[in-house]
């Protein structure tokens, strides 16, 4: 029912930007939470961060300061900011969609950011 497709990773050195897009068509609904999710070489995939079917946000400790997820309704997608990026954000970045009570949960198929020293 949904599709997610993530783009905009990518090989940046430390201290570079870059903007994750994660791109949902299906099913969507205004009651949907969308998060970004990493994982990296032989690491376990981790929360990075969430923005709610209202709006409010929340960033893991890790990249807080650094990272701002957000969302545009009008296009069903959500973006990934990522600033001052270090070489310890090298991973796969997944984008999550999750319904109320995660009813259900779809991934996207992952993009690369790797972080150079």
């Amino acid at each position: 029912q949904v599709q997610l497709v993530e783009s905009g990773g990518g090989l940046v050195q430390a201290g570079g930007s870059l903007r994750l897009s994660c791109a949902a068509s299906g099913s969507i609904y205004g009651s949907d939470s969308m998060a970004w999710y990493r994982q990296a070489p032989g690491k376990q995939r981790e929360w990075v961060a969430t923005i709610a079917s209202r709006g409010n946000t929340n960033v893991a400790d890790s990249v807080k300061g650094r990272f701002t997820i957000s969302r545009d309704y009008a296009k069903n997608t959500v973006y990934l900011q990522m600033n001052s990026l270090k070489p310890e954000d090298t991973a796969v970045y997944y984008c999550n969609l999750g319904g109320p009570q995660r009813a259900r949960t779809y991934w996207g198929q992952g993009t690369q950011v790797t972080v150079s020293s």
